[in-house]
This record gives structure tokens, sequence and C-alpha cells, in this order.
């Protein structure tokens, strides 16, 4: 019996829906066709994903996170029941070509990588199915107005980056209930920022750790609501613009 179908054996034995191959030494996966949770992958996986995941076509969870990965196949994604991916804690300088073609990805994970604004395909923000983004501890300068094609975006996570402003965009994502912004060198915001809809108490803005314009860094001090009503204002405007 192969190590692969060993493994499978045993967790459908026990009735667990994750599949951990973290340190069992499986790097192919021909006898997992039928898998449909998730795969938890770490260490020591190389540079490049293992030959043959991508044809995984029912897997619905894939986590790859704590890797050396420097790079990914361009058949990732294609992978037509993925809804979560973790590529956290590896080594990624760029995406693959056509890398925001998954149909139905719902949670993308690209914290602690090497990623900036030129590392991301053309398609990248055309995944109108993904609901959180999280970018952190990147390199990040700035973030494209393409973000605004997210539509189902419910959190973004650029925290730990060179970001030196936010794309006015950001304004249009009316689902937004989560944006972690600190540890940039974000000075203003967009008075578009503004419009979105952070009354919930489970709305979650974090700001620290950016140099703030005395405006900003005031509001800051007094609420969140107090923020976007004064983002929202003719006085910010006048003072943005």
């Amino acid at each position: 019996m192969s190590k692969a179908k060993k493994v499978l054996d045993e967790s459908r034995e026990i009735g667990n829906p994750e599949l951990d191959l973290a340190d069992k030494g499986i790097l192919t996966f021909e006898e997992m066709s039928g898998l449909r949770k998730c795969i938890h992958l770490h260490e020591p996986i190389s540079t490049a994903v293992p030959p043959g995941l991508a044809n995984l076509t029912n897997l619905e969870i894939l986590n790859l996170a704590n890797n050396h990965i420097e790079e990914l196949p361009l058949s990732l994604s294609s992978m037509p029941k993925l809804r979560i991916l973790n590529l956290s804690i590896n080594r990624l300088y760029n995406l693959p070509r056509g890398f925001g073609a998954f149909p139905v990805l719902e949670v993308l994970d690209l914290t602690y990588n090497n990623l900036n604004e030129k590392s991301l395909p053309g398609n990248f923000f055309m995944m109108e199915t993904l609901r959180a983004l999280y970018l952190g501890d990147n390199d990040f300068e700035e973030l494209s107005s393409d973000v605004k094609n997210l539509k189902n975006l419910q959190i973004l996570v650029v925290r730990e980056n060179d970001l030196v402003e936010l794309p006015k965009e950001l304004g249009e994502l009316s689902r937004l209930r989560e944006l972690h912004v600190q540890g940039n060198r974000l000075t203003i915001l967009p008075p578009e920022l503004g419009n979105l809809d952070m009354s919930s108490n489970k709305s979650i803005f974090k700001f620290e750790g950016n140099e703030w314009v005395a405006p900003i860094a005031d509001q800051l001090q007094l609420g969140i609501s107090h923020l976007m009503e004064y983002l929202r204002s003719e006085t910010y405007r006048m003072y943005v613009y």
C-alpha cells in the first residue's frame, strides 16, 4: 500500500474531514483524485508545489502555508471547486499568469511572502467570489484601483506593507466589514472610504502604526464612527483636494 493511500484510508476511518499530509513525505496525489476537504502540507516542500496537486479537481480547501514555495503552477487556478487557499509564510515573489481565474475561490491568504503590486497578474482582482483577501506582511507600495472589482469582499488585510496611499475605489466595496491597514506609511485616507458602512459592532478597522496627518489622527482618537463621518465631510474633501 502506498503512503498516500494509507494516509487517506486512516483519515476516512477516523472520520477526519481534513487530510493532514504534513511531514509524511507524500508528494504525488494520483490516488486522491476524489478528495474534497483540506490537504495540509508543510515542511519539507521545496521551492515548487508538488506535481499533480492541481489535478485534485474536487478539492475545496488547500493549505500550503509555512513552506519554502517560490513558484506556483499555472494550473492551480483551474481547480474548479477550490474555495479556500492558504499560501501564507512562503517565498513567493510573483504569482503565475492567470492566477485570478479561480472560479469559486472565497478565501485567499498570501500573508508573509515577498509580493508587491508588480507581482500580481492582470486578472488578480477579477475573483468576484472572493470574500477574504490577506496580503499582510508583504512589500506592497500601492494597491490597484482594480480592487473595486472584488464586489463580494468582506475582509481585506494589507497590514505591514509599504503602502503610501489607499485607492479611492475601496469605497465601492459595499460589503467590506474588516479593513486592516496598520503598519504602513499612510498619512491620509481617500474621502470615498467614508462611503463604507462600518456601523455594525462587528466591523473592524485597524489603522495603527501609520503617520497620519493631524486631522485624521484626532478623529481616530475619538473613534471609527467619528473618522468615517469626517471623511464624508466637505471640510476633509477640501483638505485633501
